[in-house]
Formats: structure tokens, sequence, C-alpha cells
């Protein structure tokens, strides 16, 4: 048989061959691990270096590995990885970082290797990673407020409530229910427990805008300090946005400030004749503008939540001040927002602590009254009492009892990590 003949034959037998990306996928396949070489031995060819930096993380029954790739690659392509298990020794293979490894035990902690594969044979064992340790994911359901907004001085306006972000019962700003955090044990997340925001000082004629309240936070979920009031009849002291915001000052700008999307309602308005001024928004409900004559707003009312096993209503804004004896002052919301001063001269109520409630306003013609500070937020966690959290330092708190199949950690100040067992 001539060579163009058997040219011939060999390309119309190749019409069938495989693919490089099915050929590549078929490689990922095979256990190369104990292969030496299937080049010939005096060939320029050599085996890869090892991978390095590998590390792992756990999930259920299973951990993905990371590893860089050698930068000695011996001449020939790489053709696959294994990943190697300590204890165990089960391995898994594929084409590049990372690798997941499954049909491992949860609870029990693993160190891995990373082998390199080429024609010319396997490397050496990569080192081995930290331990990781698989756990089945667990869910979460939280409460997160942050701190109230602060109330205004002369005649001030009412503190914005702290957002709240809630999976149990209802949420904030009328919002849909929030979804429960699937969590790993043994993995921190992050706390911030914000505070509440200092009231509009006033003092021998002058004074200086409140404060916002202090976002709070849990893992990837954050609520906004409340929004702090405006102050003064012939002041510029406006309100600012926040998680809800601060009532309407009686300066400048009347108006009330916005609130933040599924977790509170907009301050009130003062009304720009300056008879009244304005409550701050609330977690469930606007600020009024104002109660009927010569009255100024309440505070617009919190949200309700039954997370730790009992209802307890959190966020509500603060009450707007009364110019004297002659002009009521607004109420608190519901859920520890701080109510306006009435008379002369008189302070705002500071709002309830751990409940995210916004400072109440000053009364008018004053001297030294200043608005009332926020309450500060709280974050309270829901999860399976076969679990057991370890609260960081940084973070006060406690856990309860178990309950209902439940057990509730409260926390109620600082920034830190917590972990569940």
């Amino acid at each position: 048989m001539s060579r163009a003949r058997d040219l011939g034959n060999l390309a119309g037998s190749a019409t069938g061959l495989a693919t490089d990306a099915e050929l590549s996928s078929a490689i990922a396949g095979i256990d190369l691990t104990n292969v030496q070489r299937i080049v010939p031995v005096d060939s320029n060819i050599s085996v890869p270096g090892a991978p390095t930096s590998v590390s792992g993380t756990g999930g259920n029954a299973q951990a993905t590995v990371s590893f860089v790739a050698p930068t000695d690659n011996g001449g020939s392509t790489i053709l696959s990885y294994t990943v190697i298990s300590s204890p165990g020794n089960i391995k898994k293979s594929g084409t590049s970082s990372p690798i997941t490894v499954t049909g491992l035990t949860n609870g029990t902690a693993y160190t891995f290797t990373v082998k390199a594969h080429s024609i010319a044979g396997s490397s050496v064992a990569s080192t081995a990673s930290g331990s990781v340790t698989p756990n089945e994911n667990f869910s979460v359901d939280y409460l997160v407020v942050a701190g109230g907004g602060g109330g205004g001085f002369n005649w001030g306006g009412g503190g914005g409530a702290g957002g709240l972000r809630c999976t149990v019962t209802a949420t904030g700003g009328g919002g849909a229910l929030e979804s429960a955090l699937s969590l790993a044990a043994s993995t921190n997340y992050t706390v911030t427990v914000g505070a509440g925001g200092a009231g509009g000082p006033y003092s021998g004629g002058s004074g200086t805008n409140a404060a916002n309240g202090s976002d709070s936070v849990f893992s990837t979920i954050t609520s906004t300090g409340g929004g702090r009031a405006g102050s003064g009849a012939n002041a510029s002291f406006a309100s600012a946005s926040g998680g809800s915001g601060g009532g309407g000052g009686r300066g400048t700008t009347t108006t009330g400030s916005s609130g933040t999307t599924n977790q509170g309602f907009a301050g009130g308005n003062a009304d720009t004749n300056g008879n009244h001024a304005a409550g701050g928004g609330g977690a469930g409900a606007a600020g009024n503008n104002n109660q009927g004559n010569n009255a100024s707003g309440n505070g617009g009312a919190g949200v309700a939540v039954s997370i730790t096993g009992s209802s307890v209503t959190y966020a509500g804004g603060g009450g707007g001040g009364g110019y004297d004896s002659n002009q009521y002052a607004g109420s608190g919301g519901s859920g520890g927002g701080g109510a306006g001063a009435a008379g002369i001269n008189v302070s705002g109520t500071a709002a309830t602590v751990n409940t995210g409630g916004g400072g109440g306003g000053a009364s008018g013609a004053p001297t030294n009254a200043s608005g009332g500070s926020g309450g500060s937020g709280v974050v309270i966690l829901r999860y399976p009492d076969t679990r057991t959290i370890t609260i960081g330092a940084g973070l006060t708190g406690t856990e309860s009892s178990a309950s209902g199949g439940y057990k509730r950690a409260t926390l109620t100040a600082g920034t830190g990590n917590v972990s569940f067992a």
C-alpha cells in the first residue's frame, strides 16, 4: 500500500477523534497521582514543580481547596491537579484551582495537599493546607436595629429612629420580611451595635446640629442609623436622612428627611409659620407634622417583633418639642422614642437604650436646653438550640437558654465577631 493511500485512509478515519475540550475533561477525571512518566526517559521534559499556597474553606461535608499553579511546569503543559485529604486519603482531580473535595465528614478537621500532573508524571505533593473542618450550614434569624438620631434644640423636631431589618414577625419601612441567613459553624461573623446620636446642644444663645445614629451590622446585614432632627425657629439646622428620617426642624428647612427603603419612614414636616415642630420617623410609621392646634408632632410608631419569644416594639421616632407652656410637645413613638419637652427651657427626653428610638426635641425659648439623645441599637440572633454562640472581644451580649427549639443571643453594645459551634 502506498504512503499516499495510507495517509488518505488515516485522514478518513480521523473524523471521530475527540476534541481538545473533550480530552481535557477526560484527563481531569483520571487519577494521575501515581503515574510516573508517559514519555521517553531521554526526553527533555520533566515533572512539574509542586503547587503552592494551598488553603481550604469548609462546607457541608465538603471543602473547597484553592492553590497557586507551580511556576515550573517541567517544559510541558500541566494536564490536571489532584487534591488529597488527610485523614481519609480522599482524592479529587480538576484542571485548575479551586477544586471541591466531597465525601468528607462534618466536624472532622482535615488538611489538604495538591499534586500537579503532566505527560512527564506527577509532582511531589505540596505543603499541606491549614486545618479545615466541614460543617453543615444552619439558619439564623436576625433583628438588626441601628442607633436612633438625636432630637433638635430650641423647639426642635424629634430624632428619627434607627433602621430596622428583621426576619421574624415584621421588618421596618413596611417592607417584605427578610430571609434568614445560612451560616456555618466555626466561622467568624461581624457584629456592630450602633450608638444613638447626640441631641442638638444649645447654650448661651448658640447651638449645634444633633447627630445621626450609627449603623448596626450583622454579617451581610446593615441597618442605617436614624436621621438627626432639625432645630430652631430661626436657625438653619436641617434634619438629615437616616434609617428613619429625623423630624422637620423649625429653621430654614421645615421638611422632614426621608427614611431608608425597607428600614423606616420619613420624619414629619414643620409648618412654615413656625407653630409646630415635627415628630421623627419610626420604623413602623412616619413622624407626625402636628397633633392639632398649638401641639407639635408625635414620633412615628416602631415595629413589634417576637424574635425573643415575646412581642417587643423597637425603633419609635422622637416627639417634637413644644414652644412654651401653651404649646404642647409631641410624644415619642412606641418603641423607645423620646418625648418632646414641654414648657420653657426644658431638654428633650432621651430615647430608650437598645431600642433604636429617636431622641425628643427640646422646648422653645431656651437658654441651655438640648435635644434628647437617640437610643442605642441592638442585634438579636435566633438559631437552633443544638448550637452555641461564642461572643467575641469588644461585644457585650448574652445567650438565652433553649426554648421552643431555639436559643437567642442579644448583643447590646460594641463591635466584634461571633461564631457558632
